[in-house]
């Protein structure tokens, strides 16, 4: 795609488990979060991700999919938590500590 004062690059990030994908897309000015997603083809990529599900932010910051996008901003997809945060740190601390 050619680059212009019409377009600009973003980051697309998303983590499972066992690897993190950081894409450049590059974009138009004036496009939102889900344009930029669907353009980076991650949904082909990774099908268990569904829009209308998952939350998005940018650098950490949670965000609509109607968000206008900026030059430079890394757009994060994330996953549903698999386990209660509170439950997770109480079975860590219950965990036998070796010395």
């Amino acid at each position: 795609m050619v680059k212009g004062c019409n377009y600009f690059e973003i980051e697309i990030a998303y983590a499972l488990p066992n690897i993190q994908i950081l894409k450049q897309v590059t974009i138009r000015v004036g496009d939102t979060a889900e344009q930029g997603i669907l353009k980076s083809g991650i949904l082909g990529q990774f099908p268990q991700i569904t829009l209308a599900k998952s939350r998005i932010g940018i650098f950490g910051n949670f965000v609509k999919l109607t968000t206008i996008l900026q030059p430079g901003d890394r757009l994060e997809i994330y996953r549903p938590l698999t386990m209660d945060p509170k439950k997770a740190r109480l079975l860590r601390a219950q965990k036998p500590r070796i010395k």
